[in-house]
């Protein structure tokens, strides 16, 4: 573990009680703010248009900065967001775009109102550009954001915020991706908050300085402005909305917003069972050379109208692998807004008061400077989102209400591939870099009456999108050969994860070899785990062909599908290096689709069979995967599919190891669902639990262990999705868990972990002390 620098500490934000921040500020710094009595005496017409003119101001914002901004990382991916925020920093209304950036945008302002306020101050006209993750704003150095204050009749009013993932920011790796790091200083230098703008006008000194870091100057420049830019919008837009409105009525709707908010989370939140649910992943290698797995785990409690949630037991912080509180943070509202508050305006300075974080300092997704932590956010931060998501989604599945809500997991991981070299085509040879944003296109997981989306993007951003290939290949000097969905990578289950895809690329334009700096997980032990004995997604997987024809096969005519058509040495790439792409060579990824939900042998065999028609699943996987027979026209052989269904609930049931003794069985009728497959029956010591599907009793009382069937076996058990060679990756086993009901066979619980993986399949009986619900 690397230790604290002295005096880093003061670099440090955490959220802060509005009244104690407020009553430290400096008589220098006049705020303004309104009482009880004026937020209750609004009326509610005025109340609905004003939140909507406050929506269209953080609306514009993101269109202003989409316009100036030359990144495909903003103008195609949708990887920013932005903020209004009241006159102490809480978040009244975000963007819909990277949701992760929110947990951490008002951090910053916190930080600024604390250590700024008197030395250089705060004034009207000021910005501040800060990248510092210790701080806030964002998730990782390359998580850049300039926001400003607004001031109002010469009183501090509020902030805007405009925050964008920067290309690279300087630092040893590409990107600012250093595989290697053991710490920060690696990295891209972090800058907590700098004043950028004084008085309306951009400072050339500090600008020089933040673009002078970066291998594509340009382009940072360029998103600076563009970021100033957004402000400058969002601030005039402000103005006019408290000039026809008035400050006080402006104000009072801006609190209210975040009132309603809390409440609004708060009342769902009581009529959700009270209740402790536990989820554990692990991320596969922590820097280039290591091979061992490191482990998040989180507790989630519920009690009435708040959670907490408790990542104590989490690893302690390794490689780069890292994020900061702010990204811990960034995880957790990953998976909240959208399984939470899907039907609530994100106003997250009032949701974030709905719940509390524990985390022992000096994890992995709790660093303590100097971690390196250019892999927060599409590392633990989002294997923390992930695991938030499983228990939030199997908290929901017990309530009928908002069972539309719950979902397994979705892509499991982001995969990274920066690539950099220089670019020939013009009539003078220029540098690139970019990250390959084609990952957007990740599978989303299965819901308990939907299969999960196709290639349809990230959880993390709701309007992201994946670039156009065409647009690909005008910007860098690179042939894409192929971009597909992939058959076969969504989950299995009753309903089915999303599929991912795949892309392949190699050099044209350039004679030099382009250099490429990979970062991803999800390769040894899926991080898209399914739910309610569904199965996980497809393990992703990038490789090099070496030595290949494919300047033969292009010259023939043909465009290669597969990488075993242009001969060569496939190389597999590890989970964290730098390497190269020659001319004549190409680089694959393959990505991750989205978990399944339910046990597979349960879902509809003309499901299955539209599945193979529509290329989402391989006709020869259909019988091992979901148990489902296709006759000659593709059409589902009824017969057959339940006769090979039964031969493989006997399998289950002979390889399995349980309890063993006489099976009772009990009227589940009047039972109350847990999950697809698991209900209870009865109220306090004396409740039990049962298989939904035959009755068979599994538990019974509050504190016990389910009686139910353990298989363990190969990973690649799990199915075709699983990738064969995890050992090639770290040098812990990884298996194939299964748990299914004694009676009917029926999969309870399915993973693909590590051997040494210690379940929770007592949560099921645990969640029932709260007899009343």
């Amino acid at each position: 573990m690397a230790m604290a620098v002295p005096g880093s500490e003061r670099f440090s934000s955490r959220p802060v009680d509005p009244a104690t921040l407020a009553g430290s500020l400096p008589a220098s710094l006049p705020v303004h703010t309104v009482t009880q009595d004026q937020i209750d005496a609004l009326d509610p017409l005025t109340y609905e248009v004003v939140r909507h003119r406050l929506w269209s101001v953080t609306d514009e914002m993101g269109e202003a900065l989409k316009r100036m901004s030359g990144s495909p990382i903003v103008t195609d991916a949708n990887d920013f967001d932005f903020a209004v925020s009241d006159e102490l920093g809480q978040e009244v209304q975000v963007g819909l775009y990277n949701t992760m950036l929110v947990g951490a945008v008002d951090l910053a302002i916190y930080w600024t109102l604390q250590h700024r306020a008197t030395n250089p101050g705060i004034a009207e006209g000021d910005m501040f550009l800060c990248n510092d993750p210790w701080v806030g704003g964002g998730l990782h150095q390359n998580d850049a954001m300039v926001y400003q204050p607004v001031f109002w009749d010469g009183k501090l009013f509020g902030w805007t915020s405009a925050i964008a993932h920067q290309p690279d920011l300087g630092g040893v790796g590409l990107g600012s991706f250093s595989p290697a790091a053991q710490d920060v200083f690696s990295e891209s230098l972090p800058t907590p908050p700098t004043k950028v703008v004084r008085d309306g006008l951009l400072q050339d000194d500090v600008a020089d300085m933040w673009v002078r870091r970066s291998r594509v100057p340009l382009m940072i420049g360029l998103d600076l402005r563009a970021k100033v830019g957004a402000n400058t919008v969002g601030r005039d837009r402000l103005l006019a909305v408290i000039a026809q409105y008035g400050a006080d009525t402006v104000k009072a709707v801006m609190k209210r917003m975040m009132t309603d908010a809390e409440s609004r989370l708060r009342g769902k939140l009581r009529g959700l069972p009270n209740g402790t649910w536990r989820a554990t992943g692990y991320q596969d290698q922590s820097h280039t050379g290591d091979r061992n797995l490191h482990k998040i785990t989180v507790a989630m409690s519920k009690d009435d109208d708040h959670l907490t949630f408790d990542f104590t037991g989490t690893d302690p912080q390794t490689g780069v692998i890292n994020c900061t509180y702010a990204g811990m943070r960034g995880g957790v509202m990953l998976a909240l807004l959208p399984l939470l508050a899907g039907d609530i305006p994100w106003s997250a300075g009032g949701l974030m008061r709905c719940f509390d974080l524990v985390a022992e300092e000096g994890t992995i997704n709790n660093a303590s400077f100097p971690a390196a932590v250019s892999r927060g956010p599409i590392g633990p931060a989002w294997l923390t989102g992930n695991l938030v998501a499983e228990c939030l989604s199997q908290m929901l599945d017990r309530s009928p209400e908002p069972g539309m809500h719950v979902q397994a997991t979705c892509c499991g991981t982001w995969d990274t591939a920066v690539i950099a070299g220089l670019d020939e085509r013009g009539p003078v040879p220029n540098p690139f870099l970019s990250i390959m944003m084609d990952p957007m296109a990740g599978g989303y997981g299965a819901q308990p009456e939907a299969d999960g989306m196709d290639t349809g993007g990230l959880f993390c951003i709701p309007m992201g999108r994946v670039p156009d290939v065409e647009m690909t290949e005008f910007l860098y000097p690179v042939l894409a050969l192929w971009r597909r969905e992939e058959p076969d990578s969504g989950g299995p289950g009753r309903r089915r994860g999303g599929v991912s895809a795949s892309m392949a690329i190699t050099p044209h334009g350039t004679s030099f070899p382009i250099g490429l700096v990979l970062a991803s997980a999800g390769k040894a032990v899926s991080q898209n785990n399914g739910l309610a004995g569904g199965y996980p997604g497809n393990t992703g997987v990038e490789r090099i062909a070496r030595g290949s024809d494919l300047s033969a096969v292009l010259a023939d005519g043909r465009l290669p599908a597969d990488l075993d058509e242009i001969g060569g040495e496939q190389e597999t790439c590890p989970c964290y290096g730098e390497t190269y792409v020659a001319p004549g060579e190409v680089f694959t990824m393959f990505w991750q689709g989205g978990g399944g939900y339910g046990d597979p042998l349960t879902r509809d065999p003309e499901d299955v069979a539209r599945d193979v028609r529509e290329l989402k699943v391989g006709a020869e996987n259909a019988p091992a995967a979901y148990g489902v027979v296709l006759d000659g026209s593709g059409a589902p052989d009824l017969a057959a599919t339940e006769r090979l269904r039964g031969e493989m609930r006997d399998a289950r049931r002979s390889r399995g190891v349980s309890g063993g003794g006489e099976r009772a069985t009990i009227d589940v009728s009047g039972g109350r669902r847990l999950d697809d497959n698991l209900v209870a029956v009865g109220a306090g010591a004396d409740q039990q639990v049962a298989c939904r599907h035959c009755a068979t009793l599994l538990g019974t009382g509050t504190e016990g262990a389910l009686d139910l069937v353990r298989y363990e076996g190969p990973a690649t058990d799990a199915g075709p999705q699983i990738a064969p060679d995890a050992d090639f990756y770290v040098d812990q086993a990884v298996q194939f868990r299964q748990y299914c009901c004694p009676g009917c066979s029926t999969a309870i619980s399915t993973a693909v972990v590590p051997v040494d993986h210690v379940d929770d399949i007592t949560r099921a009986s645990r969640v029932l002390a709260d007899a009343g619900r």
